[in-house]
């Protein structure tokens, strides 16, 4: 199932073809997007994730994002989605067409795929991969636009693809002196010792919108909760060791580069209540 609508409020049928072959979304990558898991009809952390739409659009120069253009979007894919069924929705907007076109923007809500279900239960494998970037890149050079959530994802699927291959199921980036980044598509998250870390997105990463949710909720929980810097030895003798994203929540990693890591499905379990209690209160 899967539903489209436009920014404009225009419904459309997502079978049918709606981009120009001149878009430059399509032909270089040129635009955002944001991720958002829909459940029991309720867009979870929809402001956060409308917030770093707008500032990824920034750091792009795309026109600024109308946040309430957008709600009435998301809206109108909601009315269409059944209540009780789990749903994507995408909210893309691009540069549009070369040269003067206008910008390309709509939400797209699908269904979730089964891999992904799968992960939330049982976990993953995860390998380290070098970034190549060192940890003063992104204030150096801020036109690379890391920390942007634009559409240029290449890098990402390689990265998944090369973790594929060494048999795990996703990646974890490092810096080129060590230091833990982010995944292609998700947040680190370490415990120990009742306390979850996390890199600051001053590394040149991407703001976790899920990571900032978790946080909130292990306060509650009377967890700690610190933004830091991490080595890859802290993956590895850390008690547990998560990615969160959207869509995945919080997934656990059990195998980082093919050795076993501790078993955390305990610390995952309370984790995940907590975060779903978040979303009752």
């Amino acid at each position: 199932m899967r539903v489209l609508v436009f920014l404009d409020g225009s419904v459309e049928d997502p079978a049918v073809p709606q981009v120009r072959i001149d878009d430059l979304g399509l032909q270089r990558g040129d635009g955002v997007f944001e991720t958002i898991l829909v459940r029991d009809g309720h867009p979870r952390e929809l402001r956060p994730h409308l917030d770093r739409l707008r500032r990824s659009a920034a750091m792009l120069d795309l026109p600024e994002q109308d946040v309430n253009r957008w709600r009435r979007t998301v809206d109108e894919v909601l009315t269409r989605w059944p209540h009780d069924r789990e749903m994507v929705l995408k909210l893309v907007c691009t540069r549009g067409s070369d040269p003067d076109g206008e910008p390309l923007a709509f939400a797209l809500g699908m269904d979730v795929d089964e891999k992904i279900l799968r992960a939330r239960e049982t976990g993953i494998a995860v390998v380290t991969l070098d970034r190549g970037i060192d940890e003063g890149l992104a204030e150096r050079a801020p036109w690379l636009l890391l920390g942007a959530k634009s559409l240029s994802y290449a890098v990402n699927m390689a990265a998944i693809r090369e973790a594929n291959r060494r048999g795990a199921d996703d990646a974890i980036f490092l810096a080129t002196n060590g230091t833990v980044l982010e995944g292609p598509t998700s947040t680190v998250v370490v415990a120990r010792d009742r306390t979850l870390y996390t890199p600051p997105p001053t590394t040149g990463i991407l703001p976790g919108t899920s990571q900032a949710a978790l946080f909130r909720a292990a306060q509650r929980a009377g967890w700690h909760t610190k933004v830091e810097p991490l080595r890859t030895q802290d993956l590895r003798t850390a008690d547990g060791l998560f990615l969160t994203s959207s869509i995945r929540e919080i997934t656990r990693v059990h195998t980082l580069d093919g050795e076993p890591l501790p078993d955390a499905r305990e610390s995952h379990a309370e984790l995940v209540a907590a975060y779903e209690a978040e979303y009752r209160r």
